[in-house]
């Protein structure tokens, strides 16, 4: 068994990934299967669940470091595909589902938690505040394999990019009530989430603009020959400055990219080859690092931590893609008229909600923190990633022709 606690192990660790996912990437073009999905299960093939060749605890610093980074760059990946033109016509939704959705699925979740597993109140909620946000990790490459509407796709894609924000301050929050040994002010949720959904767009649009200026021929252009080098490190520190300022640095890292995107808008647009360069070099880096994270969250699949909880976890599972999600868009997407969501693009978004890093992140410090009943949430939520991988991810390209959202079924929106 190898084991990342003497780092020349590290290196053994990164080829049976990358051979291994080679190999399972490619068996998943054919079928069109979510390779998220297949590397989740080649994961826990080569896990202790099965043949124990990996043992990557999800405390370990070098996990920690992986899900941090990947999610960084493939955000900030993901954020480059959002155009304004597109994101003016949606903005409503993607705030309504960001925040409002995000604290109806974590209170709806919470009410269940309490009612079938017999938890305190306050534990609940930390519970459904963990899972609470989808994943951009999992949805930015299914819809580089599944072509749906440009609107449609963007929202979804804004909205788990922001409300990983939203869902982090949320966990932290109610666990600062938990600790909390006096009451806490009414407003300093409110306080906490504005502090860090604000800096973390600040920086990144500062970020953002300062790459088009380094890049762009029309700005300054010096680096126009590095663009991949500047926007890879420029997605790092806008991650790295919002976290000095306790701000959310995943917003800030998809605000970045959002804004690298957009340079014809600032007209300060990047050379074509250097589009290409950077086109490339964000496919292969993005790819490597969906690779590591899903491959190692597969490995740390405590299956007899899930045996416990098993019937009572499937049935939370089964409420949180049933019922939690579908009340979460109903009262998000149902106000924004401007929009004009049809019924299909409603029911797409209803089925469209994986989760992945950012809960299985905060799970981990749950538990590293030694929080009474992190265990229970941790099963819980490695519950909710393989299930909504394994069955929503890999079903996204059937439910997208069924309800007929594929992009070239509808063309008002390109």
């Amino acid at each position: 068994m190898f084991s990342t606690q003497q780092w020349q192990s590290v290196v053994t660790i990164l080829i049976v990934i990358f051979a291994g996912g080679l190999i399972v990437g490619k068996l998943t073009e054919k079928p069109r299967i979510p390779d998220v999905a297949a590397y989740l299960v080649y994961g826990i093939i080569i896990g202790p669940a099965v043949l124990n060749l990996i043992n990557v605890p999800s405390q370990n610093q070098v996990n920690q470091f992986l899900l941090n980074v990947g999610a960084t760059l493939i955000l900030f990946d993901g954020g480059r595909g959002v155009q304004f033109k597109v994101l003016r016509k949606v903005w409503l939704s993607i705030v309504m589902l960001a925040i409002v959705g995000v604290l109806v699925t974590a209170f709806t979740m919470g009410l269940a938690a309490h009612e079938f597993l017999r938890i305190p109140w306050i534990t609940a909620i930390l519970l459904g505040s963990v899972i609470a946000s989808t994943d951009p990790a999992t949805l930015i490459p299914v819809f580089k394999r599944v072509a749906i509407i440009p609107r449609l796709q963007q929202t979804v894609e804004s909205e788990s990019a922001f409300n990983d924000a939203t869902g982090a301050v949320l966990v932290f929050t109610v666990l600062s009530i938990m600790q909390a040994h006096t009451a806490l002010h009414w407003y300093a949720p409110i306080t906490s989430f504005l502090h860090s959904a604000l800096i973390g767009l600040v920086v990144g649009i500062v970020f953002g603009l300062l790459s088009l200026w380094l890049v762009s021929k029309r700005g300054w252009g010096i680096f126009h020959e590095y663009g991949s080098i500047v926007l890879l490190t420029v997605a790092l520190s806008s991650y790295q400055v919002a976290g000095m300022f306790n701000a959310s640095g995943f917003m800030a890292a998809f605000t970045a990219g959002i804004i690298t995107g957009n340079g014809e808008s600032f007209r300060l647009g990047f050379m074509e080859h250097t589009e290409e360069n950077i086109h490339h070099f964000g496919n292969a880096i993005t790819l490597i690092m969906r690779m590591l994270i899903f491959v190692l969250l597969g490995t740390q699949v405590d299956f007899k931590l899930i045996q416990e909880h098993l019937w009572m976890g499937l049935l939370l599972v089964v409420v949180f893609i049933v019922i939690a999600r579908p009340l979460a868009v109903f009262a998000s997407v149902l106000v924004d008229r401007s929009a004009q969501w049809g019924r299909n693009h409603v029911a797409f978004m209803c089925w469209v909600r994986e989760t992945g890093v950012i809960p299985a992140a905060l799970s981990g410090v749950l538990v590293a923190k030694g929080i009474p009943n992190a265990h229970l949430i941790a099963s819980i939520t490695f519950m909710a990633i393989l299930l909504t991988i394994l069955i929503q991810a890999s079903t996204t390209g059937l439910v997208a022709k069924r309800l007929n959202v594929m992009r070239e079924s509808e063309t008002e929106d390109i």
